[in-house]
């Protein structure tokens, strides 16, 4: 499974500027018995550091009110290594152990600038992970071998158009996932002074409307159905975790049995990845602009009613594909503020209307008398939006623009706009 490679620009996109491109390729890993024993080791000790030093953190912050600084917890780190109560944590390589502190720190500087939420205690039952910098690994002629193992690490290569033996990561991520598969992702980062070539233009523009019943309509008229991964697979879910519920704490049969369910749970998430990896390279295949409407989705879920079906459309990593997408691709995405009315403003005429129900899913205009449904409309809304900023935008330095309007974006008619009767159908 690749990874989304990030495109970094020179400033204002000015030729001759250094650039780089990082991406990530993330391959099935089979360790042996003795480097699984030294991976969950690993796994344990880079737990243990980040939880004692996120528990030191917050005393400190609480108790003193000042921040506690990288090398702060790097000397608390030394300090541990020489007690003989976690005098173990020197049986392990020290670059994972160093690279969950410079995670945490960057957790709480995202956090204090508001971008994260606070940084959380590590679960031995969740996805475990260690990161191994250029001086914990080797590669040589394809074969992987990290510190403390003495023999290379088997793992499957998949990808064909790239060849592994000229492979040079700059880290190597070894996790191991709650249904006990292994994984190992490399980094790569290629750097130039030329920028790589943009993907053919189409000369198409497309404005994307998101909604649970289709989660996607374009403004060409296509629907994709949502096609409700989880829902499909909650009856499975429920009889695995009804099983894992009987068994006693602790004993062999609930650990196969929450293996199961983790299981379940992964064949979900890689089912729902898959179809919007799908829909996201068909999108940025047939359009130089892709409208779509920001959408708040961490307050929508706290609607109960809804929270599930939200959370099994996906549209945060629909929106997270399409970003790294499109710039890699060269492609121009707009995206329209969320307080924007596309679906209550007529794509004919413009007439803004004072109200619609979210059950109304067709409407006629009062003004021009045309019949409207409530995402095609939506989804022609947002395309003239984003329309507007990209003619005044440089191409591929779009992404990520808001349309932040006072009153109504799109052209209105000429004449008076009262509120008038609107007739609905479901």
């Amino acid at each position: 499974m690749r990874r989304p490679a990030v495109l970094r620009r020179g400033r204002h996109g000015v030729p001759g500027r250094l650039w780089f491109v990082r991406t990530a390729y993330r391959c099935r890993a089979y360790p042996t018995p003795e480097q699984a024993a030294v991976l969950n080791r690993t796994f344990g000790c880079v737990r243990l550091v980040w939880n004692k030093t996120l528990s030191e953190r917050n005393h400190r912050y609480r108790t003193e009110g000042v921040r506690t600084s990288y090398r702060q917890t790097d000397a608390s780190l030394t300090g541990w290594k020489r007690t003989g109560e976690l005098a173990f944590l020197s049986e392990v390589s020290c670059v994972p152990l160093q690279q969950t502190l410079r995670h945490q720190h960057t957790a709480f500087g995202n956090f204090f600038a508001g971008r994260a939420r606070l940084p959380r205690f590590k679960s031995r039952t969740g996805r475990q992970s260690a990161h191994y910098t250029r001086s914990a690994f080797r590669m040589r002629e394809g074969v992987l071998t990290l510190a403390k193992t003495s023999t290379p690490l088997r793992f499957v290569w998949s990808f064909g158009e790239v060849d592994l033996a000229s492979l040079e990561p700059t880290m190597v991520v070894v996790s191991r996932e709650p249904d006990g598969r292994w994984y190992v992702t490399f980094a790569i980062d290629i750097t130039g002074t030329t920028e790589p070539a943009p993907a053919e233009p189409t000369g198409h523009a497309i404005g994307v409307d998101l909604g649970l019943t289709d989660l996607v309509v374009t403004s060409d008229g296509e629907r994709i159905a949502n096609p409700r991964h989880l829902a499909r697979k909650a009856a499975n879910l429920a009889r695995y975790q009804r099983r894992m519920a009987r068994c006693a704490r602790g004993s062999g049969n609930r650990r196969k049995a929450k293996a199961k369910v983790a299981r379940a749970h992964r064949k979900v998430r890689t089912a729902r990845q898959d179809f919007l990896h799908r829909i996201t390279t068909g999108l940025v295949r047939s359009a130089d602009v892709i409208a779509i409407e920001d959408l708040s989705v961490t307050n929508m879920v706290r609607n109960r009613h809804l929270s599930r079906a939200i959370s099994d459309a996906g549209w945060g990593e629909f929106r997270r594909q399409l970003e790294y997408k499109c710039a890699r691709a060269g492609r121009t995405l707009v995206v329209v503020d969320r307080w924007f009315p596309s679906s209550k403003t007529c794509s004919a005429c413009g007439h803004v209307l004072a109200e619609l129900a979210l059950s109304t899913r067709r409407w006629t205009c009062p003004s021009c008398r045309t019949r409207l449904d409530r995402d095609l409309n939506a989804a022609k809304n947002i395309l003239a939006a984003g329309r507007a900023v990209a003619r005044d935008t440089v191409s591929g330095d779009a992404c990520g623009a808001d349309v932040r309007r006072q009153g109504p974006s799109l052209p209105r008619s000429a004449m008076k706009q009262e509120t008038r009767a609107v007739r609905h159908s479901a």
